[in-house]
């Protein structure tokens, strides 16, 4: 039997170009907000692949972006720090780019600083004809010896076990750092939070930007009258301005009733038990300048 292996993969790159959706691929569970935005991942998320041979902590980064608040600074430097702690690095780029913008540059940069093994993860590639393809990955194999470069379109199965073989192949002998049943190193309160904002990204597509912080403030278990094990769950949606309440709450608040029906739906698939959840809405302005709320994304 080959030796145990384990070790820590970070995915970075800029933003919306599929690195949380990729992620909950490989680990097979939701453990990462998904919602076709940019800076949907605020903090360091991380998922968990145990297979017979290995253990694979994958960590989901914010997308690379220009900070223009604390929270956004906190963001990039959570990205660029998570580097100095993991093994290998996934580098996600999308197919259709024709040269190596701004924002990749600065993360080449930084894994060349890093001289970590890399791998080259080109994203969409359903998008492209084969020439351009080929012309990318010449491209971006002249600026850093990655151990391999796989061409995928994320939303592909057939893609998975390529990449987790190909990652095994270049971890050291290591102990499993996490127990095998888990799959995810957050509380159950944080997967609560990460799916109510979730849901409401999705719903509130661009009328809201990413101004919305949700708090859970109860997270209680206990036994209806039936005896059935049952989660109750109150938190609110913080957002920036008067207008944006208003849009979230919804006429008669049915858009805040469609964010906590689809929300609560996902909590007891996740959680594996029924959900009372509540919500409320309030402002809270320039929340993403405030110490005490933005030290929450920081690593640890």
């Amino acid at each position: 039997m080959s030796e145990f292996k384990s070790g820590f993969v970070a995915l970075i790159g800029r933003t919306n170009v599929g690195k949380s959706t990729l992620v909950n691929m490989l680990v097979g569970e939701k453990v990462a907000a998904t919602a076709n935005k940019v800076q949907t991942t605020r903090t360091a998320i991380k998922g968990i692949v145990n297979t017979e041979n290995s253990q694979i902590i994958f960590i989901d980064t914010p997308g690379i972006h220009k900070p223009k608040t604390k929270l956004n600074e906190v963001m990039v430097e959570t990205s660029f720090g998570i580097m100095q702690d993991i093994d290998i690095v996934l580098f996600m780029i999308e197919a259709t780019s024709d040269e190596i913008g701004r924002g990749d540059r600065r993360i080449l940069d930084k894994i060349k600083e890093s001289g970590k093994k890399a791998i080259l993860i080109i994203n969409k590639i359903d998008l492209i004809k084969r020439e351009k393809l080929l012309k990318l990955i010449e491209l971006y194999s002249k600026e850093y010896p990655f151990e391999a470069v796989i061409p995928i379109s994320s939303l592909k199965e057939k893609y998975k076990n390529t990449i987790l073989e190909e990652i095994e192949k270049h971890l050291k002998p290591g102990p499993a750092y996490y127990d095998v049943e888990e799959y995810t190193d957050q509380t159950m309160r944080q997967l609560a939070e990460e799916t109510i904002r979730e849901k409401a990204l999705i719903l509130l597509q661009d009328e809201v930007p990413h101004g919305i912080l949700v708090e859970v403030t109860k997270m209680n278990l206990r036994e209806n009258k039936n005896g059935q094990e049952i989660y109750d769950v109150e938190a609110t949606i913080f957002c920036l301005r008067n207008s944006h309440k208003g849009i979230i709450i919804g006429k008669n608040g049915e858009m805040l009733k469609r964010i906590g029906s689809m929300a609560r739906s996902e909590m007891e698939r996740i959680f594996g038990t029924k959900v009372n959840l509540k919500t409320w809405v309030k402002v809270k302005p320039d929340w993403q300048e405030e110490d005490s709320i933005v030290k929450k994304f920081k690593l640890n």
